[in-house]
């Protein structure tokens, strides 16, 4: 890893799978201060999984970080780092640079009311910034289901040319409690917003390894995130005829045989999503379970009626394929000079790969060879120029720092 005696920006990571949370957050952090060995950090970006207590890991990281340090992140289902992947750790990552500044802000009542959360969180962020260039992670709670709404929320207020890339917190599938954290703050139901400002521009990559495998169906009836019929079709009975075949021959598995909450099913659903037909690309959405009384199907995310989908489909090598390719993406313009990367990596592809995850993470750092932080998210964000939506499931999205 370079220093700043080699290279305008510096960053390093520690991991703890310690089982009292200011001890993990001490350790991790401890661990990437000592490979970091500079006197200053400006960021410091948490991941924390969400068996712990979230203040407590907070309290271990501030105790040693500078009191300037713009630290954020939020709970997770699972961490990595080019260290390891970890089901219940932490993941810390300092950044010090003579090149870009992180500002951040906080803002909660994201649910209720999306647009205002956004509109708050950027009127604290400073304006006239100097540096030249603009970009921002986000991150937010993960049961708040508006992600696609955030998407455009936070594009409309930082102006079209600011690219973004981020994650929705999780909490290993319990669905209970996902809470971002800023300075030492955590809190539920709230979006966090960094603005990295620089002489550079760091580097923003998506990728996922999903194909459309049948004919596309509109949604026809839909209350929010439930959509209840395609082409005017109960939308599971739809889902279910579109994979029956498939699933048969490449598992052996019955689909009709398969019951309904089942762990099975769940794999089976993030192995055959949806897709939002896009021209050139597919936007993936994952039906997050089906309703048996109505024939549903609720998803992660709000779909409109009239939106087109297709079913998609991803074995474990396209989606390690994938993830390697979101890396090399961003280390082409570079020239291979990356200080560090951030990965936000979608929780439905640790269940897609079982005990192969670590194969994922391996492809990422191998590829990189940078430190490099992430966690499995509920849904990323990633809005570049020119797009017109920026939530994305069961995709890798990587924000690198060029060096």
């Amino acid at each position: 890893m370079p220093s700043l005696s080699d290279a305008s920006t510096a960053v390093a990571t520690g991991t703890s799978v310690a089982t009292a949370g200011r001890r993990a957050g001490r350790e991790a952090t401890s661990t990437a201060r000592d490979r970091l060995d500079v006197d200053r950090v400006d960021f410091c970006q948490v991941f924390a999984s969400s068996q712990f207590d979230a203040e407590a890991v907070l309290a271990g990281v501030n105790a040693l970080v500078d009191d300037e340090t713009a630290v954020v992140g939020c709970t997770a289902g699972g961490t990595f780092t080019e260290e390891r992947a970890m089901d219940a750790g932490v993941a810390v990552t300092l950044v010090t640079s003579d090149s870009f500044r992180f500002d951040t802000a906080l803002s909660a009542g994201l649910s209720e009311n999306t647009r205002g959360a956004v509109r708050d969180a950027v009127r604290s962020l400073p304006e006239n910034i100097e540096e030249p260039y603009q970009s921002a992670l986000v991150l937010h709670d993960g049961l708040a289901g508006v992600g696609e709404q955030l998407s455009l929320s936070v594009q409309r207020r930082l102006g079209p040319y600011v690219e973004f890339a981020g994650g929705a917190a999780s909490d290993g599938l319990r669905m209970e409690s996902t809470p971002v954290f800023c300075d030492e703050s955590v809190v539920d139901d709230a979006v966090v917003i960094v603005l990295v400002s620089g002489e550079k521009r760091p580097v923003i990559t998506v990728n996922h390894g999903h194909t459309p495998i049948s004919e596309p169906w509109e949604v026809t009836d839909v209350s929010g995130n439930v959509v209840h019929e395609l082409n005017g079709e109960p939308a599971f009975e739809v889902w279910k005829d579109a994979v029956r075949d498939h699933v048969a021959e490449t598992t052996g598995i019955t689909v009709d045989d398969v019951p309904v909450g089942s762990a099975e099913l769940r794999k089976l659903m993030v192995a055959y999503l949806f897709g939002i037909d896009q021209g050139e690309s597919y936007k993936i959405r994952w039906p997050r379970t089906a309703i048996e009384e109505t024939g549903a199907l609720q998803f992660a995310v709000d779909i409109p009626e009239g939106t087109v989908l297709r079913i998609m489909h991803g074995n474990r090598a396209d989606q390690i394929a994938s993830a390697e390719q979101a890396a090399a993406d961003a280390v082409s313009p570079c020239n291979g000079n990356i200080a560090g990367a951030f990965v936000y990596d979608c929780a439905c592809r640790q269940i897609l790969f079982d005990d192969a995850f670590s194969s994922a993470v391996d492809g990422i750092t191998s590829t990189l060879s940078a430190p490099v932080a992430g966690f499995e998210t509920y849904g990323e964000l990633c809005m570049q120029a020119g797009q017109l939506s920026g939530f994305h499931n069961t995709t890798t999205v990587l924000f690198a720092l060029p060096e």
